[in-house]
This record gives C-alpha cells, structure tokens and sequence, in this order.
C-alpha cells in the first residue's frame, strides 16, 4: 500500500471547501496511490481507496468536517490513452439534459414519506423544484430553467452524483 502526505489545503484555512474535496478524490481516482492524508492545524483527513472504490473519512478535527460521497468504480477506472472517444448519441435538438451543478446526493423528494418533485411526462416550468442534492449536511433545491416534459429521469434515488452530471431528459415545448 502506498502511502503518501499531501498539503493541499493552507493551514490559515479552517474547513475544506467542496471543490478542494472534490479535487482531492479526482487526484487520488486518477493516480496510483491508495491512501492520502491532509492534516491542517484545524483539521486532519484521511483517504482510502479500498476494492476500486475512493472514499473520504474524517480522521480527527477540532470542528465538524464533511464527508465527501463515495466514487463508483466505474469512475477511478483509468482511462486508456488509446481508447477513442465514446461519444453519446445525438439527443434531438427539443431535448436538453438537466445538469447537476455540484456534486453530493441526489434526492427526487424532500424526505422518505414526501411525494415525488417530478416524475416522467411531467409538465415542468421556469422555477419548478427537479430534486434535491445534499452537499455537507446542506440540502439544495434544483429548480428548472426551462418549460418542458420530463422524458427521462437519468440518476436513482438516494445515490450520489458529480458535478455536471446528467440527472434529467426535458422536452422543450
């Protein structure tokens, strides 16, 4: 196991942002390394990579820190240099993909007993709530920017999503 310290994080700072946890985890999936610890004055965090998967756990703080959502394998898989380019098929141009503008946990209701926010063949407008996305304990609303259908529902519920990712197919009417 290779074990190596990186000090990536100044230490007047006193939490993580959510970009540098993020790239911490890209790092660690796209290098050799298993495990990667950061220790600050204010905090210490440690990252393991176990069976393809990168996960992060706080080690020890003085104040709470953020756990960042486990990677699929999939996704710490390196990419080959020779492997070409997959592209994704053409969608129609009255079909635009809804994005995930930051990564965390994607919920498709306010909680367990709560109605679905939407479901395919939904009529959506300007300022509908799509889903939630939980980043560090914080519990964002993603609202549509455009009038539509729902055509297809790309990310199951309760699962973790990255940044830009595709959670939505809208028809444009």
């Amino acid at each position: 196991m290779v074990l190596k310290t990186l000090s990536l994080v100044p230490k007047t700072r006193k939490n993580m942002e959510t970009k540098e946890i993020q790239k911490l985890l890209d790092f660690i999936a796209h290098s050799g390394l298993d495990e990667v610890s950061i220790e600050t004055s204010e905090l210490k965090i440690s990252v393991k990579r176990y069976g393809g998967t990168v996960s992060a756990a706080p080690v020890a703080a003085s104040m709470p820190v953020a756990t960042a959502p486990a990677l699929t394998p999939a996704a710490v898989q390196p990419v080959s240099p020779v492997a070409s380019p997959i592209t994704p098929p053409a969608l129609p141009s009255n079909v635009i993909t809804v994005r995930s503008p930051m990564i965390g946990t994607f919920y498709r209701s306010s909680g367990p007993e709560s109605p679905l926010m939407v479901e395919i063949g939904d009529e959506i407008k300007p300022g509908k709530v799509l889903c939630i996305i939980e980043a560090m304990k914080l519990f964002n609303e993603i609202e549509s920017e455009v009038s539509g259908k729902i055509i297809k529902i790309l990310v199951e519920n309760a699962t973790p999503v990255e940044f830009d990712q595709p959670l939505f197919l809208v028809e444009l009417v």
